[in-house]
């Protein structure tokens, strides 16, 4: 009788653990890379002889690989406001990249794709690069950062504050610095604190990593940056081992938080500028220091997946891969990017890139897994970085306020592959600033830009001349790199989404 009381007894603890789960909503991981093209992965099409990409492909094999998949703008910090609020970045000013002391763009109060799902019982952290602000009218280095990202719904956070382009090399967990000593506080400015501070100019014979424009203030481990700043010698981290230091970080914080639900936003700065991966990736591919930064990406998704099977998570985590904005090759340091390219092709069939309102500058790679939930399959819905909110709030079965996360549309069911279901009809494309727009509605393109002092001119893939900065239509199915302008031949179609893009831009929707 004992053995059959235990036996029932176990029979019931294992339905009774298996229900629970069931009910439990899936943990959540967005894993955004920065400045990776959609043709820099082997899933898309990258030769494997330039660079290869194991982990990334196999999580596409194992779930949704979409060949629509978007991010809302051309530049990191636009993509990663809109991302977290789920409201298109030109809608708000100062959301152009940010300065190293720039303040909080997210200001207490607003709604995010992390307080949302903190509200359905989510643990939240954000481990990475953030580069949207910390502070009310200036980061203090020196004390409590805030407002935060524990103050949009993070519980905690572990990140690079700006860029690692720019000042300063430290890491901020929570509301601080991590390992500053009050003895040697930070200073951050945007001026050179004194005449012999060595600078990438004054001290160009020494740097490991030569720049090639800007980049070239204060120095840091023998790497020139932009801005200036002194002090924190004990919170410095050394480049090489960024990649580390974020999976290490992330490991901990999923074991501490198994038990689950959890969100987690992991953002790699792999492969931004300045490129300098662990000596261990170093010369794995043909492509110089860039290729081998896209190895460390990769790297750090293997290192993700195989967490969550050791802690047998895999079937009840949902992981979203995608990109802040497309790739560029030189950005300011001579990195052999654009020496060693060869044949690879950065932006796959599409034009533009970084900076752009080309397809190349937004489309990038975005694969969803959720193992047992999603079939492995490609799809060509359109599916945007800005809809995580609305759609994660779906699937943890959260309201979103009625005028919270404006621009955020729920394509859940696209990003889980269901059968039949739809994503986007449109998608509103903006460079850094908003002066430049690009909005895809089904298979046509409408590109608009707006000349200004400083701007760089595209150039045609075609011929390599510079393209006109009016307004443009194209016919994506047959002219992927967007060369062929059709608003002439079809100005009935020019003006149809000339005016959804006005309608768009002046209106303050609400989802």
């Amino acid at each position: 009788m004992r053995l059959a009381l235990a036996l029932l007894l176990s029979s019931f603890c294992i339905r009774h653990s298996s229900f629970a789960a069931e009910q439990r909503p899936p943990n959540i991981i967005v894993i955004i890379a920065d400045d990776l093209g959609y043709g820099d992965l082997g899933c898309y099409g990258a030769n494997p002889k330039a660079v290869k990409t194991p982990n990334i492909d196999r999580l596409a094999a194992e779930g949704q690989r979409f060949t629509s998949g978007y991010c809302s703008a051309a530049t990191c910090t636009p993509t990663r406001f809109s991302l977290i609020t789920g409201t298109y970045a030109f809608r708000q000013k100062g959301t152009g990249v940010a300065p190293p002391n720039g303040p909080a763009l997210i200001r207490p109060g607003t709604e995010t794709v992390a307080s949302l799902l903190q509200k359905a019982g989510y643990q939240t952290a954000a481990i990475g690069k953030w580069h949207l602000g910390l502070g009310d009218k200036a980061p203090d280095w020196n004390g409590e950062l805030r407002p935060g990202p524990l103050e949009i719904g993070f519980n905690h956070c572990f990140l690079l504050p700006t860029t690692n382009d720019r000042v300063p090399q430290v890491f901020v967990q929570d509301h601080g610095v991590l390992n500053l000593d009050a003895k040697d506080p930070l200073w951050v400015g945007d001026k050179q604190p004194s005449p012999d501070h060595p600078t990438g100019v004054s001290h160009r014979d020494t740097l490991k990593l030569n720049w090639s424009h800007g980049h070239n203030q204060t120095i840091h481990n023998g790497i020139g940056r932009i801005g200036f700043y002194t002090g924190g010698q004990k919170a410095r981290f050394r480049d090489e081992d960024l990649g580390d230091a974020w999976i290490n970080h992330t490991n901990q914080w999923i074991e501490k938080n198994k038990d689950g639900p959890f969100f987690l936003y992991f953002a790699s700065h792999d492969i931004h500028v300045p490129r300098m991966p662990h000596e261990r990736f170093q010369g794995s591919t043909t492509l110089g220091l860039r290729g081998d930064a896209i190895v460390e990406f990769d790297w750090s998704v293997g290192e993700i997946m195989n967490t969550l099977d050791r802690l047998n998570l895999a079937e009840n985590t949902l992981i979203v891969l995608c990109s802040d904005n497309g790739p560029v090759l030189d950005d300011g340091y001579q990195d052999g990017a654009v020496e060693k390219l060869g044949d690879h092709q950065p932006a796959g069939p599409f034009s533009g890139g970084k900076y752009s309102v080309l397809e190349g500058g937004t489309r990038t790679p975005f694969i969803t897994r959720w193992k047992g939930r999603i079939q492995p399959g490609v799809s060509d819905q359109i599916v945007c970085t800005i809809d995580f909110a609305a759609s994660f709030a779906a699937l943890a079965k959260v309201a979103v306020p009625e005028k919270a996360c404006p621009d955020s549309h729920n394509v859940l069911p696209a990003l889980l592959g269901e059968s039949g279901a739809k994503g986007r009809d449109y998608v509103l494309q903006q460079d850094n600033n908003g002066m430049n727009f690009g909005l895809r509605v089904g298979d046509w393109k409408l590109v608009r830009q707006k000349p200004r002092k400083g701007m760089q001119a595209v150039v045609s893939k075609k011929d390599n001349k510079p393209r006109s900065t009016e307004a443009a239509l194209y016919f994506l199915p047959d002219d992927p790199a967007e060369e062929n302008d059709l608003g002439t031949k079809n100005p009935d179609k020019l003006k149809e989404l000339t005016s959804k893009l006005d309608t768009l831009i002046a209106d303050k929707p609400a989802r």
